[in-house]
C-alpha cells in the first residue's frame, strides 16, 4: 500500500511539474515561446507574440518579442536602450531568400521616414543581404539589440553580422511596432 502511495505521489508530482512548464510557455500557430529568455546575462520577458498568415490560411511565421522592461508603448519598444530580442519561427517553405530580402527593404521603407531611409540605404541593403537563404518550416531568425553594440542578426542559427549603434535598430523596431506596422501584428507584439 505504501509503495502505491509513493507511485501515485510521484505521478502527481510529474503532472504538476509538467503543468508548471506548460504555463511558462505561450503558444501561437503551434509554436511555443517561453515567457522568459536570458540574453547577454539579462532576463528578458516575453512582451508579446504575433503571426503572419496569407490568404487567411497559409501560415508564414510566428514571432515573439522579448524585452528587459516589457512595455505596451510602441515608442518605448522602438527607442528604449535595453536588451531586446525578436525570435521568428518559420512555418512555410515559400519564404525564399529573394522574397525575404525584398520584403524587408519594402517594409523598412514603408515604416520609416523617407529621409531616414535614404540616409541609411547602405545599412538597410547590407542587412537585407544577410537574408540569403530560403527558409523552411521550423527554421528561425533572431535579432538581438544590445545597447552600445547594435542589432545582430542570427539567421538559421548562424550569426550574420551586427549593425552598430541604435539608429538602424530603431528603424527595425519601428517596422514591427510603429504606427505604419500591420495593426494585428503590432498589437500582438505589444501584448495588447
Amino acid at each position: 500500500m505504501r509503495r502505491i502511495t509513493v507511485i501515485v505521489l510521484a505521478v502527481a508530482f510529474i503532472f504538476v511539474a509538467a503543468g508548471n512548464t506548460m504555463a511558462e510557455m505561450v503558444e501561437i500557430l503551434g509554436v511555443k515561446f517561453p515567457t522568459e529568455k536570458v540574453i547577454e546575462g539579462k532576463t528578458l520577458k516575453l512582451n508579446g507574440v504575433s503571426s503572419v498568415k496569407k490568404f487567411g490560411a497559409v501560415k508564414i511565421f510566428a514571432i515573439g518579442l522579448y524585452l528587459e522592461k516589457p512595455s505596451k508603448d510602441p515608442m518605448t519598444v522602438i527607442a528604449s536602450e535595453q536588451v531586446k530580442y525578436l525570435h521568428t519561427h518559420y512555418l512555410t517553405s515559400k519564404a525564399t531568400a529573394k522574397k525575404l530580402s525584398n520584403g524587408f527593404i519594402n517594409m523598412i521603407e514603408k515604416s520609416n521616414p523617407k529621409d531616414l531611409v535614404e540616409a541609411n540605404r547602405a545599412t538597410i541593403e547590407k542587412y537585407a543581404s544577410w537574408l540569403d537563404a530560403d527558409m523552411k518550416p521550423g527554421q528561425t531568425s533572431e535579432t538581438v539589440y544590445i545597447p552600445g553594440k547594435g542589432l545582430t542578426l542570427i539567421y538559421q542559427g548562424k550569426v550574420k553580422g551586427t549593425i552598430p549603434g541604435s539608429t538602424f535598430a530603431q528603424m527595425y523596431y519601428r517596422n514591427n511596432v510603429g504606427e505604419n506596422a500591420n495593426n494585428k501584428f503590432r498589437e500582438g507584439l505589444l501584448g495588447l
